[in-house]
C-alpha cells in the first residue's frame, strides 16, 4: 500500500509539473520567439524603457540584462571574480532523456564553461600558449597561413574581378568549418528554446537535440586526430586539452572570420582608407616585396592602428555570451543574486 500511495503521489506531482510547464510555455513562448531574431535590438529597446540594468523572464529562467558601458564597468569590471562563471544550458551542457547532447564527451570551450578548478587550469594553459614570447615561436606558421590566405583571396576573387570565394577542397577543412558553424548555433544565447521552456525537452523526436548529438560525434572524430600530437606534459587531462582545442577552433572560425569579413567589407566601402594604408606600407616595403617581413612586428604604425581600430569599432557579438554570478553583487541599491544568469 505505501508503494502504491508513493506511485500515485509521484504521478500527481508529474501531472502538476507538466501542467505548470504547459502554462509557462503558453505565456513565455511568444516572448522567447520575439527575441530570437534580434535579441540585442530588443534588449536595447527595453533598456530605454526599464533602464540600463533590468530583469526579464525567459521561460523558466530569470535573466539580468546589462545594457550600458557604465553599468558593465561596475558589474563586470568591479566584480570580475564574482562574474567569471558561465551558466549551464540544457542544449550545450546537460543530458536529454539520458542521451548525450553537445558537450558531454567533447567538452566546452573556455568561454562557455562554468567556473571550476578545471577552467582555471585551461585558462592558464591557453594564456601560456598565447603570451608574446609563445606567439613569437609561431611566427613562421602564422606567416605561411597569412600568405596562403592573401594568395587565395587573390586567386578565388579573380584579382578583384569576381566576388565569389570558393571553399577549400580538403575534406578535413570542410568538415571542421561545417561542424563548427553548426555547433556555434547551439551556443546561441537565445536560439535554443528548450533551454528556457522545459516542456520542449519532453519531445521524443527532438530534432534539435538529435542534431547536437550528430555534430558532437562528428567533432569528436577530428578532435581526437588533432589532439594526438599535443604536448602531454601540459598537466591537463584529455577533456581539458580538448576544451582548449575547441576554444582555438571557435576563435578562428567564429570571431576572427566574422571580424575579417566585416573589416574587408568596410575597406571596400572606404577606398581612401585603403589608399592611405598602401602609401604607409610603401614607406617600408616597395612593390618588389608585396608581403611584409614575418618579423615586422607592426613597424607600420598606421596599419597597426587600423587593425586595432577595426577590433574596437566592430563588435562580433552584440549580445555577448551570458555569465553566471558565483556570489551576490550589488548595483544601484539592488542585488543580483548568486547563480543569476546575466546578459
Amino acid at each position: 500500500m505505501p508503494i502504491a500511495a508513493l506511485l500515485l503521489s509521484l504521478n500527481d506531482q508529474l501531472l502538476k509539473n507538466i501542467g505548470r510547464y504547459l502554462l509557462l510555455t503558453l505565456v513565455a513562448a511568444p516572448l522567447v520567439y520575439d527575441i530570437r531574431v534580434n535579441a540585442a535590438k530588443k534588449y536595447r529597446e527595453w533598456a530605454r524603457k526599464f533602464g540600463d540594468v533590468y530583469q526579464v523572464q525567459l521561460g523558466s529562467v530569470p535573466v539580468a540584462v546589462v545594457n550600458s558601458a557604465a553599468a558593465a564597468k561596475v558589474i563586470f569590471g568591479q566584480n570580475a571574480q564574482a562574474m567569471s562563471s558561465r551558466p549551464q544550458f540544457y542544449t550545450v551542457h546537460k543530458a536529454c532523456h539520458a542521451l548525450l547532447v553537445l558537450s558531454n564527451t567533447a567538452g566546452t570551450t573556455i568561454s562557455t564553461s562554468p567556473y571550476s578548478d578545471s577552467l582555471k587550469r585551461r585558462r592558464k594553459g591557453a594564456a601560456s600558449a598565447l603570451n608574446k614570447s609563445s606567439v613569437q615561436t609561431y611566427i613562421s606558421h602564422l606567416d605561411t597561413e597569412s600568405r596562403d590566405f592573401v594568395k587565395e583571396l587573390h586567386v578565388y576573387g579573380e584579382a578583384g574581378e569576381g566576388i565569389h570565394l570558393e571553399s577549400q577542397k580538403e575534406d578535413l577543412f570542410y568538415e571542421i568549418t561545417h561542424d563548427e558553424e553548426e555547433i556555434s548555433r547551439f551556443r546561441s544565447t537565445t536560439g535554443n528554446l528548450q533551454d528556457y521552456i522545459p516542456l520542449l525537452r519532453l519531445n521524443p523526436i527532438n530534432l534539435h537535440s538529435a542534431k547536437a548529438r550528430e555534430m558532437r560525434n562528428r567533432r569528436d572524430t577530428y578532435l581526437s586526430a588533432l589532439n594526438n600530437g599535443l604536448d602531454e606534459q601540459a598537466k591537463l587531462d584529455k577533456a581539458e586539452l580538448t576544451s582548449i582545442s575547441l576554444t582555438m577552433l571557435s576563435g578562428g572560425l567564429d570571431t576572427i572570420t566574422t571580424q575579417v569579413a566585416w573589416f574587408l567589407a568596410f575597406l571596400s566601402q572606404n577606398p581612401q582608407i585603403q589608399e592611405k594604408a598602401v602609401s604607409e606600407i610603401r614607406m617600408f616595403y616597395d612593390e618588389s616585396q608585396p608581403m611584409c617581413d614575418p618579423l615586422d612586428d607592426f613597424k607600420c604604425e598606421y596599419v597597426a592602428a587600423l587593425v586595432r581600430e577595426s577590433l574596437r569599432y566592430f563588435t562580433v557579438l552584440r549580445l555577448t555570451l551570458p555569465r553566471s554570478s558565483t556570489k551576490s553583487i550589488m548595483y544601484g541599491g539592488l542585488a543580483i543574486p548568486k547563480d543569476s544568469v546575466v546578459f
